[in-house]
C-alpha cells in the first residue's frame, strides 16, 4: 500500500511539473480586440477594371460605426456570451425550444402586421395562420404547431415595408448591441418594436416586462451563428457590411 501511495505522488507530482513546464514555454493568446485593421485595401489587391461590390455601399460615418463595431464584439464577448452559455447550461433544450417558439410567436405578429402593410395577401394569410395556431394549440406559443403543419414562416419587419414603397437604404449603420443596419432598418426598429412590446403587454405581466425582455435577448443571441473575428476574413468590417447590405436588398425584393 505504501509503494502504490508513494508511486501515485510520483506520477501526480510528475504531472504538476509537466503542466508547469507547458505553462512556462506557452505564449499569450492573441488579444483580438487589439487585433488592427490591415494595412491593405482593395484599391492595391484588385484589378483596376474589377467592379467593387462595396463601392455601392454609403457608409459616410464609417469611423464612428467601427467604433461601434468593436464595442459590440466587446459586450457579446463579455456580457452576451456568457450569458448565452449560461442559459444553455441551465435550461434543457425542451425549454429553450419552448422560449424560442414563445418569442417568435410575437415575431409573427410583426410580421403580419407588415404583410398587410404591404399588401401581400400570401405572407398575410401565412403570418395569420401560424399566429392563430400557435396560439391557440400550441400554447401561446410555446408548441410551434404551424410549423409541423407546414404553414411557410414568413419574416417582415417594417424596415422592409420602407423598401417595398420605394424608401431607400440610407447610410449604412451599426446599432449598438444590435449590429450591422442602415438607416431606414434603423428607423424601421422602432414602429416593430412598439408594436412587439404592446401585444406583450397583453400577455406577460408587468413585472415580468424586463426579464422577459432579457430573455428574449439572449435566446435571440443563441440561435445566431456568427462570432466576431471568426469569419476567416482580414476585412471582416467590409466583409459583413457586404453580407448585411445584400441580404436586406433581397428582403426587400422577395
Amino acid at each position: 500500500m505504501k509503494t502504490y501511495t508513494s508511486t501515485l505522488a510520483t506520477r501526480i507530482g510528475l504531472c504538476i511539473a509537466l503542466l508547469a513546464l507547458g505553462a512556462c514555454s506557452s505564449t499569450p493568446p492573441a488579444n483580438l480586440a487589439d487585433y488592427p485593421e490591415p494595412v491593405y485595401s482593395s484599391e492595391r489587391i484588385l484589378p483596376a477594371n474589377l467592379d467593387d461590390p462595396q463601392a455601392n455601399i454609403y457608409d459616410p460615418w464609417s469611423g464612428m460605426n467601427r467604433r461601434i463595431y468593436n464595442f459590440n464584439y466587446k459586450f457579446d464577448r463579455y456580457v452576451f456570451l456568457p450569458a448565452v452559455r449560461g442559459w444553455q447550461w441551465i435550461a434543457p433544450d425542451l425549454v429553450q425550444n419552448g422560449f424560442s417558439n414563445f418569442f417568435n410567436n410575437f415575431r409573427d405578429v410583426r410580421t403580419l402586421a407588415n404583410s398587410i402593410l404591404q399588401l401581400s395577401p400570401d405572407k398575410t394569410a401565412q403570418s395569420l395562420g401560424r399566429v392563430l395556431v400557435n396560439t391557440t394549440v400550441g400554447l401561446l406559443g410555446f408548441i410551434d404547431v404551424a410549423t409541423n403543419m407546414d404553414l411557410p414562416r414568413p419574416n417582415e419587419d417594417f424596415g422592409q415595408t420602407l423598401g417595398h414603397y420605394g424608401v431607400g437604404k440610407g447610410p449604412y449603420l451599426v446599432v449598438p448591441f444590435l449590429g450591422p443596419s442602415n438607416l431606414r432598418d434603423g428607423f424601421g426598429l422602432i414602429p416593430d418594436t412598439l408594436l412587439v412590446r404592446e401585444i406583450q403587454s397583453e400577455v406577460i405581466a408587468d413585472d415580468l416586462q424586463l426579464p422577459a425582455t432579457l430573455l428574449d435577448a439572449v435566446d435571440t443571441r443563441s440561435n445566431v451563428t456568427f462570432r466576431y473575428y471568426e469569419t476567416g476574413s482580414a476585412f471582416e468590417y467590409n466583409t459583413v457590411r457586404w453580407l448585411y447590405s445584400t441580404k436586406r436588398d433581397l428582403d426587400v425584393a422577395k
